[in-house]
């Protein structure tokens, strides 16, 4: 497999992307305050048996910070990214910001999937933490504070979206596009610039998205509610919601044995709300257990 990052134009901005594998292609796409590596427990598996495309949203991991890193551009990307990769209805899997940026793909920049899995998606208002509300009141005071303070304050923040904890190894990938300088000014950037109306803009139109969707969610997002998932599936035509228990809002962390078999449809639609069971998992894909056993 390439893990090669290749780096794309866009309006004169640097976007890292990678791919991986061969056959049908899905492209993987991110939230926030994440990057790519949020996919690591994932892409392994899914590049046996596809072309896996996964990109750094702008702003965020190794492509371009500064400017307009807003929902209102990354849409935008993922248009020109397709275009660039030469994509005809892929699989999308999205998370976070990412199910936003690919819902607006699809009812904003005419984008088609062949199927969507959403994971904890930003879609519905409200949304935004306490800590999201004051950031964007006082952004100035957050930028400039000592380097250290930020560090402490970071990691608490996102140790924040696992249920089951996160190790200091597993955290610091999470941390190092944030660190330094420039990356403390666009943590805090990303943040001023979060606005709901980027949902809220496609929010009454959820009901035109015409392909299979299966949308995840850990029960325990202490970010986004679960209550939103029982929403959400019911504004998108033929939705699946499949609870995923013992997670948080990082899924890809804390279960992505869970991603894994509702991607591959490794349990039929009936016995989705039981995919993350143990029992579940090892009658289908024990290979899938031993792995996570060993990380």
């Amino acid at each position: 497999m390439n893990d090669t990052v290749q780096f794309f134009s866009f309006q004169g901005r640097s976007v890292a992307w990678n791919v991986q594998g061969e056959g049908l292609p899905i492209v993987l796409i991110h939230g926030t305050p994440f990057s790519s590596h949020v996919w690591h427990r994932i892409l392994p598996w899914l590049a046996r048996q596809y072309r896996v495309y996964t990109f750094d949203l702008l702003g965020y991991g190794q492509s371009e910070k500064g400017k307009d890193v807003s929902l209102g551009v990354q849409s935008r990307l993922l248009s020109a990214l397709f275009e660039h990769w030469k994509l005809d209805h892929p699989a999308v899997v999205a998370h976070d910001f990412g199910g936003a940026t690919a819902l607006r793909g699809w009812l904003l920049e005419g984008l088609r999937y062949r199927k969507l899995t959403l994971i904890d998606p930003v879609v519905l208002s409200p949304w935004g933490s306490p800590f999201v509300t004051h950031v964007r009141k006082h952004e100035s005071a957050f930028s400039g504070m000592p380097a250290y303070a930020h560090q402490a304050l970071l990691s608490a923040y996102i140790r924040g979206a696992s249920s089951q904890g996160l190790s200091d190894s597993m955290l610091k990938p999470y941390l190092t596009p944030w660190l330094g300088k420039v990356g403390q000014e666009a943590f805090y950037a990303q943040i001023a610039q979060m606005d709901s109306r980027f949902t809220e803009e496609v929010e009454n139109r959820l009901n035109e998205i015409e392909c299979p969707t299966t949308i995840l969610w850990g029960e325990e997002d202490a970010w986004l509610p679960f209550e939103q998932g029982k929403r959400l599936v019911n504004l998108i035509l033929g939705a699946r919601l499949i609870p995923v228990p013992n997670a948080g809002h990082l899924v890809q962390e804390d279960a992505p044995e869970a991603i894994i078999a509702a991607i591959l449809d490794v349990s039929k639609p009936q016995e989705s709300e039981q995919l993350n069971s143990p029992q579940t998992l090892s009658k289908e894909n024990p290979s899938i257990l031993k792995s996570q056993a060993k990380k």
